[in-house]
């Protein structure tokens, strides 16, 4: 396992910034926020490291080499089924590009969401979903690269009410999508802290899906259970949770990293930060790289 960060928390830093600094902490693993340029339509989102409308093979692989970091995957995490026709054409048209542009630097992986439709059921999203991702996935099979889909909910604050815009949040979902696409071209991102606040088992899934996970978000949080209390399951769920560096929210990390042995997970561990304690300025959300970076060591080689 190699450990790396995710570059979003990092929009005002190049490309060339995000490698260097990945070096300095001895980290080998980046993986590159590709948003398409100046689309950003929440926090964490719109950050673009590689443009793949515009990008440099030649002096990609160039820094790369001489830094020793690698990228443990290409990352665009929009909404694929949104109910809006023209922005999910555009979305589907960025993320083959973004497939387009990973086969082409020889980057294996591609991580994003499957979407949803807030307003519609589980059932309902999963017809739109048949109208989707199996064409995406086979685009993704031809140009040999894998599609990891991140577990998060999506469902944060009132705008994401009442079901959340990612439709693969709970292990009965991925069960049913991992059913409609036998691929191995299709698998997980997977990130503990959604369902710990969710209140759900984080070790069970890693064990049984462990042939699906290709990548790995190491982000954690605290569930806040007398703010639970009181608002209960239906309030926006950051009123009862938030997110916070490794360390410091109710992830048993070493049992995590166990149940990843248990796997033989080999892929990457990528850092993953939305602290908001740590986001004041830019020193700040370096720092809080270096400090996940110094806590996870103690697991990680």
């Amino acid at each position: 396992m190699k450990l790396g960060f995710l570059s979003a928390i990092l929009p005002e830093y190049s490309f060339d910034q995000i490698i260097d600094y990945a070096a300095a902490l001895q980290l080998k693993r980046v993986e590159l926020a590709c948003w398409p340029k100046g689309r950003a339509d929440r926090p964490y989102a719109g950050v673009t490291h590689i443009d793949a409308d515009r990008y440099d093979k030649t002096a990609i692989q160039a820094k790369l080499a001489a830094s020793g970091v690698g990228i443990s995957g290409l990352g665009y995490y929009p909404n694929p089924l949104t109910p809006d026709l023209q922005q999910r054409r555009d979305i589907i048209t960025h993320l083959k590009k973004l497939i387009q542009t990973a086969a082409d630097l020889e980057v294996k992986l591609v991580n994003t969401f499957i979407g949803k439709d807030q307003f519609a059921s589980v059932d309902d999203n999963f017809v739109v979903f048949e109208t989707v991702w199996p064409d995406m996935i086979k685009f993704a099979e031809d140009q040999g690269v894998t599609v990891c889909i991140e577990n998060c909910p999506m469902y944060f604050t009132k705008d994401e009410a009442p079901g959340g815009v990612n439709l693969a949040s709970t292990p009965a979902i991925w069960e049913r999508m991992f059913g409609i696409i036998d691929s191995d071209n299709f698998a997980l991102n997977y990130d503990p802290s959604h369902l710990l606040w969710m209140q759900m088992d984080y070790i069970a899934p890693i064990r049984r899906f462990g042939e699906k996970i290709k990548h790995f978000h190491v982000k954690d949080a605290i569930f806040y259970k007398d703010k639970y209390d009181s608002v209960g399951p239906y309030a926006p769920p950051l009123e009862y949770h938030q997110p916070k560096l490794p360390g410091l929210g109710g992830i048993e990390w070493g049992r995590v990293v166990s149940a990843l042995n248990d796997i033989q997970y080999k892929g990457d561990l990528i850092i993953e930060i939305e602290d908001r304690a740590y986001e004041d300025d830019l020193a700040a959300r370096l720092g809080s790289i270096a400090l996940v970076r110094n806590f996870m060591g103690q697991y990680v080689l």
